[in-house]
């Protein structure tokens, strides 16, 4: 689909671009290249590559690697110098996991659904039946129907006793909605179906109707420490737990419309997001144009501006206004917002290393509901320099503002 004009005329203002076409194109020939500068840098620290020595998070860690270099690529699809390296990069990545996720019993017990972020590399690299992609890609959507789930069906994120957490949708629903919908004989539409469900529970159990927002996660035993009686979520809305959601919405979205699946799914989705995407831009930081770690509790002591949460709703409001998935009278404001807080990550949270290299910082390690989901714990949690997390979200981020 194309941009819609106001989005271009709006990065222009936005950025003071010339008016001119010869300063303009000249600005542009000259104006750094983030999203690429940010991508060298992951390739040059050797991030994205899976080791089996980096924790539960490793799985993710490639995978949003690989969806990140997946939309650069096509992106500077003119430079192919530069196209043939993310890809390259992409099959790297992938080939790494392989060893690891080609188990579907052992990845659903091992790993959590996180590991899914692989699966759309890995079905991009399955051009031979039998190919070890392939069979990796296999396993991964096997490992779905051996996931445990609570008593609506809903996926436990990980071996927390009938927890759901929203993190998960990001790695879920772009895999398995790409793999039902392009693999002969997936059962499309029970699987389908499945998808718009995990989307349906984390909607009811954890929205808040004051603010519009979604909490972390739920419990569906509602016997967890922090969750609530009546709904079993959790008390507070993590911003990077979010911004996997809203990512997923949109990512999700924009499958099933070039696809041509039925319009229902579209439709189901596209009511959430755009439900959702409006809380989230009420809820940005007026003087930084980022969002906070808890994201509910602005100005709050101890509260602070997450880099990862913030790249990931800059995308979503981006690509979302780019294709036309936010209402028209919305979509101006959502692309000035985004912009926005991708240039605030640039000028706050990038860091100039001498050797040329760029650094990321601001975002915070890892939030999970193992814990007391307090407050204290939330903003208590150490930041990690370089997270990959966050790097490879300002690169998509990145890719979306580049292509105002």
């Amino acid at each position: 689909m194309r941009a819609p004009v106001y989005v271009a005329t709006l990065a222009a203002a936005l950025f003071s671009v010339p008016t001119t076409a010869a300063t303009a194109a000249a600005e542009k020939d000259c104006k750094p290249k983030y999203s690429q500068r940010m991508a060298s840098s992951i390739i040059a620290r050797g991030q994205g590559v899976m080791t089996g020595l980096g924790g539960a998070s490793e799985a993710l860690q490639a995978g949003v690697v690989q969806k990140a270099f997946t939309a650069l690529s096509a992106h500077a699809a003119h430079d192919h110098a530069s196209a043939a390296t993310y890809e390259q990069y992409v099959r790297v990545s992938a080939t790494s996991v392989i060893p690891f996720l080609s188990n579907a019993l052992t990845d659903s017990l091992t790993y959590p659904m996180d590991r899914l972020s692989n699966g759309n590399a890995l079905l991009a690299l399955s051009t031979a039946k039998g190919s070890l992609y392939r069979i990796a890609a296999d396993a991964l959507r096997e490992s779905i129907n051996l996931n445990r789930r609570n008593s609506e069906g809903g996926l436990w994120y990980f071996v927390y006793p009938y927890w759901s957490y929203l993190d998960g949708m990001y790695s879920l629903a772009p895999f398995y909605t790409l793999y039902s919908l392009t693999r002969p004989g997936s059962n499309r539409t029970a699987s389908l179906d499945d998808m718009l469900l995990q989307f349906d529970l984390l909607w009811r159990h954890t929205r808040h109707n004051a603010t519009g927002l979604l909490s972390h996660g739920y419990d569906a035993s509602r016997t967890a420490v922090w969750a609530d009686p009546v709904t079993g979520a959790s008390p507070y809305v993590w911003g990077r737990s979010l911004g996997w959601y809203t990512m997923a919405l949109v990512d999700t979205i924009e499958i099933l419309e070039k696809e041509k699946a039925p319009s229902k799914y579209k439709a189901s989705l596209l009511d959430k997001f755009q439900n959702l995407m409006p809380a989230v831009l009420k809820a940005v930081d007026p003087r930084t144009g980022g969002w906070w770690q808890i994201v509910d509790q602005p100005g709050k002591a101890g509260n602070y501006i997450e880099s990862s949460a913030t790249a990931m709703f800059s995308y979503s409001l981006l690509k979302g206004a780019r294709l036309g998935y936010l209402p028209k009278k919305l979509a101006p404001t959502a692309a000035i917002v985004g912009a926005r807080a991708q240039k605030y990550l640039t000028d706050h949270f990038v860091v100039e290393n001498a050797d040329g290299t760029l650094g990321w910082n601001g975002t915070v390690a890892v939030c999970s509901l193992n814990s007391t989901a307090s407050y204290e714990y939330y903003v208590g949690q150490p930041i990690l320099y370089n997270s990959v997390l966050g790097s490879a979200s300002y690169v998509l981020a990145s890719v979306e503002v580049e292509k105002l």
